[in-house]
């Protein structure tokens, strides 16, 4: 028996090393998708108003040894009602996919190449509120967004999949994405011009994840299959005139500035 623990140990610590080496490949924008759509106040004069915005994103997969960086572009239509908003409209990505676990032994391409992906799509956004002093309290709202991706990093994943059922590859290149929100949005004190909007946001990607049957097929902790399923995200959201930027958090980094008209 003492003879076979150094084996033991040997094994264990190879299974820790190849599992961290493992290369996962995700949607461009699995869980990257909702991003907060900029609406009229209460006390705006216009209860109608466009936005145009552009900005980045920086991303990495389960394992946090691959990369993804991609700027995005925004056209939305924003009303405010007695009590309500809404929001709706179209996002253009591009961006690169680049893995930083190269093999230049081998000249191994399909993993140590960047790839360039894009994609297009719509949002929707629709909230509840109620208004006391400077405060719009959005306090229930409903979120959506379907996505389309194309690209070279889309092409690669499909026939990566198909070397190998076990591979760690989720192929799906059409994404729908939907949950609630609740957000408090409340002007400067001397200045209802100078908005600021702190919101939460949680939900979800329809559809089947195949990383499920495979690289996550050993999990079974329900704590770890919920936030696979459910993920959160927190916006910063401010506006001076017509001019508006977003600060966004969740399992990546998103910013954007934009003008309203």
């Amino acid at each position: 028996m003492k003879r076979k623990l150094p084996q033991l140990f040997v094994l264990a610590g190879l299974s820790l090393i190849l599992g961290a080496c493992s290369k996962v490949y995700s949607p461009a924008l699995y869980h990257q998708d909702i991003a907060y759509m900029p609406k009229p106040t209460s006390w705006d004069e216009k209860k109608s108003a466009t936005y145009i915005s552009g900005g980045g994103n920086f991303y990495t997969n389960p394992n946090f040894n691959d990369g993804l960086v991609s700027g995005q572009v925004n056209l939305s239509e924003g009303h405010v009602f007695n009590g309500a908003n809404v929001a709706y409209g179209a996002f253009g990505v591009f961006g690169d996919y680049s893995s930083n676990n190269n093999n230049s032994s081998n000249n191994n391409s399909s993993t140590s190449t960047d790839r360039f992906f894009g994609a297009v799509g719509g949002r929707f956004s629709a909230n509840a509120f109620v208004h006391n002093d400077r405060v719009d309290f959005r306090f229930i709202g409903v979120e959506a967004v379907y996505s389309h991706e194309f690209g070279s990093y889309a092409d690669f994943r499909k026939s990566y999949a198909m070397l190998s059922p076990d591979n760690y590859v989720d192929t799906r290149t059409d994404l729908f994405s939907a949950g609630l929100t609740t957000e408090v949005i409340f002007h400067n004190q001397n200045n209802k011009h100078f908005q600021h909007g702190i919101r939460g946001y949680l939900g979800f990607t329809a559809g089947h994840n195949p990383l499920n049957d495979t690289y996550y097929r050993n999990d079974n902790e329900f704590a770890a299959k919920a936030f696979r399923t459910i993920y959160p995200k927190a916006s910063y959201y401010m506006k001076i005139n017509d001019f508006f930027g977003t600060i966004e958090v969740g399992s990546a980094f998103m910013f954007r500035f934009g003008y309203s008209f």
